[in-house]
């Protein structure tokens, strides 16, 4: 049995022996998850029971730094909570990983949640609605208004054995991946189209013994895969053989892993 990954900022080794593997670093790893997530769950402090948190759906924009911003209205009870006490949290799951749900990526933004100034309004408005166009039917209406959290820490998931707090600094310096907007569909097409391949990828490069594999992740480094073999599950990360910056690139090198693994 091939022992359980160990992670580290920026690199996975699947045992002492073997190479590091490079990955991006946890906050550039939050900063691609946030991008790409439009909806999390918000959670505040109850006003109708103090201390209690109190769990919204909430889809979300992001301003030029990445804090989330929210449009909300002053009939919903979130906003009644964070017009008492602005410290919330937003969690924030991977949607597209397909298997199981522990191997997603996921995150929780806290900070404190108040409303967005006369003064900034206009650019919070500007990059809320333009990812959110249909929000334009209401965004004027007397009781919404522009909110924002304002993080103070962070605490990311990025699957079994990979987890950690990242520093606000590092993520406002980090960059979204260059494949954060194509990597569902990158991920849907090798799952439904190239099972066959997934399961050589994986034999060749975890030297796992796999008879079923599926893409869960994929960035500008590698991919990350769920394996089966006999009554195990893996998770493991599969490098690639050069950085690449789009998705084209992307599917050049995983066309030239499949025929290496298959000479």
């Amino acid at each position: 049995m091939t022992k359980p990954a160990s992670r580290s900022h920026g690199y996975t080794t699947t045992s002492k022996d073997e190479p590091a593997i490079p990955e991006p670093t946890y906050a550039e790893r939050v900063r691609t998850l946030v991008h790409r997530t439009q909806m999390g769950t918000l959670s505040t402090l109850s006003t109708k029971h103090p201390d209690w948190p109190f769990g919204s759906m909430m889809p979300y924009g992001l301003d030029e730094k990445g804090r989330p911003t929210f449009l909300i209205s002053t009939m919903a009870m979130h906003t009644h909570n964070l017009i008492r006490d602005g410290k919330s949290s937003l969690f924030i799951s991977q949607t597209d990983s397909g298997g199981d749900p522990l191997d997603a990526s996921r995150v929780t933004l806290m900070g404190e949640t108040t409303k967005v100034s006369e003064k900034e309004l206009s650019e919070v408005r500007e990059l809320y609605l333009s990812r959110y166009k249909n929000a334009s039917y209401w965004v004027d209406f007397d009781d919404f208004s522009f909110y924002r959290m304002d993080i103070k820490d962070i605490y990311f998931v990025g699957g079994f054995g990979a987890m950690g707090w990242v520093t606000v600094s590092d993520y406002y310096e980090a960059n979204v991946d260059p494949l954060a907007d194509s990597a569902a569909g990158i991920i849907q097409h090798m799952n439904e189209d190239h099972a066959e391949a997934l399961v050589l990828l994986a034999k060749e490069f975890t030297k796992v013994d796999a008879e079923e594999a599926s893409m869960t992740a994929v960035d500008r480094l590698g991919m990350q895969v769920r394996i089966k073999a006999g009554d195990e599950f893996y998770s493991r990360r599969i490098g690639f053989l050069r950085e690449v910056k789009n998705s084209e690139e992307c599917r050049k090198v995983i066309v030239e892993m499949v025929k290496q693994a298959r000479g």
